[in-house]
Formats: C-alpha cells, structure tokens, sequence
C-alpha cells in the first residue's frame, strides 16, 4: 500500500515568478476572430446581460454587464479555444464586470442557459455544429490511474494548507455546507449579498452530522473515510466513539489532517493513511465520501463503487456526497478540455445522478438513493468563501501567489456559484445500500 505520511511540509503554490505562458494572447486569426464575434452576438441575442465589446458595441438584454477592456485578445482567446477561452480572458484581465456588478450575478445568466431544459446550450443548435473547430479533448496525462490520481489531486489539494486555511471556516470542511432546510425561508440563495462567515460553521457541522446521522455511525461504528480532506468528518465521527480510517492521496493535506486530528483529542481513533482507495482493505460499517467522486474520472467511476461496495461489511451502508450535472449535460461535455480541468481539478468530471444509478446498478450489487439536495446550500457557501477569499487576498499574496492566480480563484468560485444558483449544477447526499 502506498500510506508512507511524508516527513515535512512544503508549501507548494505559484511562485511571484510566475509566467502563466498558457495566458500568452493567441496569434490573431481573422477567421477564428469573426466566428468569436458572431458567437458574442447569437449569445447576446436574448440574453439578459450585456457584453460591452467596445466603445461601439454593446450586446444583450441589459442587467449585469460586463465591460471588454482588450478587444482583440478577448476575441483571439475564445476563437482558440471555446471551453476555457471565456475564463482564460478573465485572469489574463481583458475583461471585467463593470464597477458594481458582482461577478457571479453577472455569469448567472451564462448558466441559465445550460440549467434550461429548452436549450442546454449558450448558441442554436445550427452553431454549435461548429464548436469541434474550437472544442479542445482531455489530454491524456490527465488519466486518473494511481499515478496520475495522485498528481492531479496534488495539483489543486497541495497548493498550500494555509491558503485554504484563509478562506475556509476553522473546520477546514471544502464542500457544500448545510444551512438547514428552514434557514433563509427553505432559500440558501435569498440574499446572498448577506451571506456571513460566522453562519458557516454551524452549516458544515450540521452538514457533517446530516452524513454521519444518514451512515447511523455512532460509538463503536468501523468507518472509512475516502478521500478525507482535512479531517473533519473523521474528527466528527471519532467524537461520536466510532473507529475511523480516514485516507487522501494529498501529502500536505494529510500531514495537516494529522495535526487537526491530535488538536481535536481524537489521535487514537483515528489513522490518517496517504493511501488511493482502490489500496484500502478491511471492513467497515459505514463507509463515507465527500465530493470525492468529481476527482475519479469517468473510466474509474465502477473501480470507484466497486472499491466501497468491498470495503462496507455486512449491514453496512455508504454515504457519498456528490457534485452532478443534469445527464444531457454530462453527455455533451465529458469529452471537452474544460477551464475547470485546465486550471482548477485537472483529470476531473461530474457525474450525473442517473449515471450514478446506473453504474452502480451495472457494476455492483448497490443501490444508490437520493437523500438530501444541497445545491442551494453551495451557491451560499462559495459566496462565503469567494468574500473571504477576496477579503483575505493580502494574506494569500503573501504566501507567494500572484495577481493571477487570485483571479482565477475569483472566477472558479464565482462561475460554482453561478452553476448552483441556476440548477445547472447540484450538489446531492447519496445513502448506498446492498441489493
């Protein structure tokens, strides 16, 4: 098994230094320029938003706006390349919302395009014949086996403990809270513009209880943890009494979950392992995964619920909790090179609710049932992080990031929330049982 915890942490993070050679403007095409203009316009067409291209140009409906400060650039980038160009002119700073336009509003309605089940895509179905031309596949060194796993999850994971530790709440829980389902009128998104850092905490405890409650895991319960994080459903679960192995394939997140672990008085009920699911032996009452399965890739999805139907001993049950995308969705894009892969979770996919089913129905002797929506829950909890991210950016810079770097977290953070606020995107809590 590969489990050997790494002696001393070193902050991994981009460098002052850093070129970004990925951002250099694309050599000028006229005919991939004309095609990215004429795209602007059939988006724009009915699209409640405006896209200020130039001085003379101005496309949409009105509402949030968004001003184009580098035209020509603008428009090289999203003729190369369809799936990241729109993200990539953003951190290279060829565009903004204009002052007082907040930037997930302002992308809400890119997304609603894809959350509508009449369209499901930004252009007539006539031009997106014609995206292969500027529609880029996944490479190859993204492949999810143990090797390329373990890169690709060092990549986002590893950037630096103490960057997250900025932005999360002081649980270090990185996925969808749970503001319960009377908070904010049964609305996580009603008024977003008030969402506050000091409610998150109790939403990720009661998010944390909700998963341990649906597992029953309770004093003396065996759990495993996958894909673990920084400890805290393990912490959770350890206070309850239960036994917990909790494992990740980040080096750094792991030498920190240990130290949260030790910190919370829980060190002898629970064993941190640098260890890839498919390693993991032993039985376990309740086996537990939190939005862990975006990181497996399509090809490993029957490994992945193969590997936790092996592991839940008998009467067991799991609970994953799972980031989806509606099935048409998931359909058109799973073979596109995304700006989420390129800069955030390379070698990553969502999956959709009916092919969860469906592979669990194909591949193991599981049944996988929807418990709990939390996708409203997201958009509030990415506005919480995205505010203290934004406030904390003095911090984060310090580490070594640059000025880069803090717009593509802005924009990651704000096209989640954009996603989650529309339905495109939906986070959900699965309860798995024996057939």
């Amino acid at each position: 098994m590969t489990d050997v915890m790494p002696r001393v942490q070193h902050p991994v993070h981009a460098p002052e230094t850093e070129t970004w050679p990925t951002l250099a403007r694309p050599r000028s095409n006229p005919v991939r320029r004309y095609g990215a203009a004429t795209a602007i316009r059939l988006i724009a067409k009915d699209l409640p938003a405006t896209i200020h291209l130039d001085r003379n140009r101005s496309f949409g409906l009105g509402g949030p706006a968004m001003r184009v400060h580098r035209t020509s650039a603008f428009l090289d980038r999203l003729g190369q390349d369809a799936g990241s160009g729109f993200g990539e002119a953003y951190l290279a700073g060829d565009w903004d919302p204009e002052p007082g336009t907040d930037l997930a509003d302002l992308l809400v309605p890119f997304a609603e395009r894809f959350s509508n089940d009449e369209t499901r895509h930004l252009l007539p179905k006539w031009a997106q014949s014609l995206r292969w031309l500027v529609t880029r596949s996944q490479p190859g060194e993204q492949e999810n086996d143990r090797a390329g796993a373990r890169e690709n999850i060092s990549r986002h994971y590893d950037l630096s403990n103490s960057m997250f530790a900025e932005f999360l709440d002081p649980t270090l829980t990185y996925s969808a809270a749970y503001f319960g389902d009377t908070a904010f009128g049964g609305d996580p998104t009603a008024d977003l513009a008030t969402a506050s850092y000091d409610e998150l905490s109790a939403a990720q405890l009661r998010k944390l209880d909700s998963i341990l409650d649906a597992a029953g895991v309770r004093s003396g319960s065996r759990v495993l943890d996958i894909g673990c994080g920084w400890a805290s459903l393990a912490i959770r679960a350890a206070q309850r009494g239960a036994w917990v192995t909790a494992i990740t394939i980040a080096s750094q997140q792991a030498l920190l979950a240990q130290r949260k672990i030790a910190e919370a008085g829980v060190g002898d009920r629970v064993q941190v392992a640098l260890r890839d699911y498919r390693d993991q032996i032993g039985e376990f009452d309740a086996v537990l995964s939190v939005e862990m399965i975006e990181a497996v890739g399509e090809k490993y999805w029957p490994v992945y619920f193969d590997a936790i139907e092996r592991r839940l001993a008998p009467g067991g049950v799991g609970v994953v909790q799972a980031i989806v995308m509606p099935h048409e969705r998931m359909l058109a894009t799973r073979n596109t090179f995304t700006w989420v892969q390129k800069y955030i979770f390379p070698g990553g996919l969502i999956p959709s609710i009916k092919v969860i089913e469906d592979v669990t129905a194909q591949h193991t002797g599981l049944r996988a049932e929807v418990i709990r929506h939390l996708g409203g829950d997201y958009a509030r909890t990415l506005r919480v992080w995205r505010n203290r991210f934004i406030e904390h950016w003095p911090e984060i810079a310090a580490l070594g990031f640059d000025d880069t770097f803090g717009r593509m977290w802005e924009f990651y953070l704000a096209y989640s929330e954009a996603g989650f606020r529309t339905g495109y995107l939906d986070d959900v809590q699965l309860l798995l049982t024996k057939r």
